[in-house]
């Protein structure tokens, strides 16, 4: 009950309270590094009391790790103007 209190006066106060929506909205965001330091404490808080928000910031933390780790090579812009170039004229080939 107190600590319901406490949070109750902590978001009238200082507004760190924020919906689950904009929590992942800056989970999102701190994944790209584009979020701001309140916007990190404001996530910090959010996590403290609600366990889907911790479930989605977890599962955001393993996607940026594996993504980090993988090893996906892409084509660069030439390979690809040239796939697309072939893949066109096949397809007129094909219609005609």
């Amino acid at each position: 009950m107190l600590k319901r209190k406490l949070v109750l006066i902590m978001s009238k106060k200082i507004k760190v309270l924020i919906p689950c929506k904009e929590a992942n909205h800056v989970c999102d965001k701190t994944q790209y590094n584009e979020s701001s330091f309140w916007e990190k404490i404001k996530l910090n808080f959010h996590l403290l009391y609600c366990k889907a928000c911790r479930k989605y910031s977890k599962n955001n933390a393993k996607l940026t790790q594996a993504i980090n780790e993988s090893e996906v090579k892409c084509m660069d812009k030439k390979c690809k103007e040239s796939m697309k170039q072939e893949f066109e004229k096949a397809l007129q080939e094909i219609q005609h």
